[in-house]
């Protein structure tokens, strides 16, 4: 188990994590993410048997780090929000910004594959899903890439925690533990997405709070072999 530790409104809340879950072509709109899903295809990016995806992947990926080692120059992260169960209670279930950050080389020979070659960034701070529940959709997404500007967007294009969480106990995941980040917006593609940078906010315009999630890209060096 690995264990995060978020502020929650003040008090210290610790997760050790077992089961970690990253969505992927979760648009709330299926029919843009299947225009998506073709535009991909023409990069060689597999495409997915079925829409929404969810892929596993080893739990010491999820991370709060202000540092993530790559091997090259070809990956980049995905503004995106992380349910986190952190106990057997509905008021346990946090929400917090969180990076997905992906091989891009890799993506085209499995999308799979490319999440597991690099961690889930999370915010160190959390939200309880139940005291934002009810303006879900009016939460913002934005992502930075080394200052400029790559996403932006609500919640509202992206399904919902509580669609989630009902796929969670389906599969019999909705337990201490779990992590599951969202999937994400559409990119601005005239931004490099491979900056040496990644801050990704989630922000509540009811309150003016925002909860973040920042780290810097450092390429190591060559193999030796």
């Amino acid at each position: 188990m690995f264990p995060l530790r978020f502020d929650v409104a003040g008090t210290s809340v610790e997760v050790p994590v077992r089961t970690l879950l990253n969505a992927g072509y979760a648009g709330r709109s299926q029919d843009d993410v299947a225009a998506h899903v073709a535009e991909l295809a023409e990069l060689g990016v597999p495409a997915p048997t079925r829409t929404p995806c969810l892929y596993p992947v080893a739990p010491y990926l999820a991370m709060q780090t202000a540092d993530v080692p790559v091997q090259h120059a070809r990956t980049s992260g995905e503004a995106e929000w992380a349910l986190i169960i952190a106990g057997p209670r509905e008021e346990d279930v946090l929400l917090t910004a969180a990076c997905d950050h992906t091989d891009r080389e890799l993506e085209v020979h499995g999308v799979a594959w490319s999440k597991q070659a690099g961690p889930d960034v999370l915010g160190s701070r959390a939200w309880r899903l139940v005291e934002v529940a009810d303006r879900i959709d009016s939460l913002t997404l934005t992502a930075d890439v080394g200052g400029r500007r790559i996403q932006h967007g609500t919640l509202g294009e992206l399904l919902t925690p509580v669609y989630w969480l009902e796929e969670l106990r389906k599969l019999e995941l909705a337990e201490p533990g779990t992590v599951l980040l969202s999937g994400t917006i559409p990119m601005d593609t005239s931004v490099d997405q491979f900056a040496d940078s990644w801050r990704v906010d989630l922000g509540d315009p009811a309150t003016g709070d925002v909860v973040s999630c920042e780290y810097a890209v450092r390429q190591m060096p060559a193999p030796i072999a």
